[in-house]
């Protein structure tokens, strides 16, 4: 599992050197708000309640905000860029967070250390196959986004994840290397602070609000 979570950093490291340049001129970023990412649940099921079969709907959380004022056109498309960007890198991070969970589950049931470095190999090949070619479509500000975003659905920073697995020194060299790219691996995700405004995003778009 460890190995993953490492390999999945390293991306994130690579993706910082070869981000694109963010280009707001390059595509219609008002069409971030109008294409949901995520699509609304809706369960429907029954309990039994004193032998009477009472129907009952599940449906997602709605969220209600006030609505946003922005003093210049500058600010808008700001607001935008963090729409579009959070729903082009929140799947990778829910995707990165599934691949910790399931592997690591999964190594729990093979017999032994061969078997677990074994699987572990295969699924580090599948993730270059799969993720690499994603990861340098991401922009500058995208990869750091994504940095915050597997903080949140992580619950531990890529920092630490990194020092837990080769150490302090280790995990020096790589945050030095990632801060060359301006990017941090020991930045947090503060979603009563400094990120507000993208958690308000993020639960709109898991939501399927925006």
């Amino acid at each position: 599992m460890k190995k993953v979570v490492f390999f999945m950093l390293l991306m994130l490291c690579s993706t910082a050197m070869d981000a694109q340049t963010d280009n707001p001129q390059g595509d219609d970023i008002s069409e971030a708000v109008d294409n949901p990412s995520f699509v609304p649940t809706v369960k429907v099921s029954k309990v039994i309640d004193q032998g009477d079969s009472i129907p009952y709907m599940e449906m997602s959380n709605v969220y209600v905000y006030p609505q946003l004022a922005f003093d210049s056109k500058k600010n808008l498309n700001a607001y935008l860029r963090l729409v579009r960007n959070v729903k082009k890198v929140l799947p990778i991070a829910k995707e990165a967070n599934h691949i910790i969970i399931e592997t690591c589950e999964y190594l729990e049931t093979l017999p032994n250390k061969k078997a677990r470095d074994e699987h572990l190999k295969l699924v580090e090949k599948c993730i270059v196959k799969e993720y690499k070619p994603r990861m340098k479509k991401l922009t500058y500000s995208q990869g750091k986004l994504l940095i915050k975003l597997i903080h949140r659905e992580c619950d531990t920073s890529s920092y630490d994840i990194v020092k837990a697995v080769l150490g302090p020194v280790r995990a020096g060299f790589w945050q030095a290397f990632a801060w060359c790219f301006g990017a941090n691996l020991k930045k947090g995700y503060d979603p009563e602070g400094t990120d507000r405004l993208t958690e308000r995003v993020v639960l709109m778009v898991e939501a399927g609000q925006l």
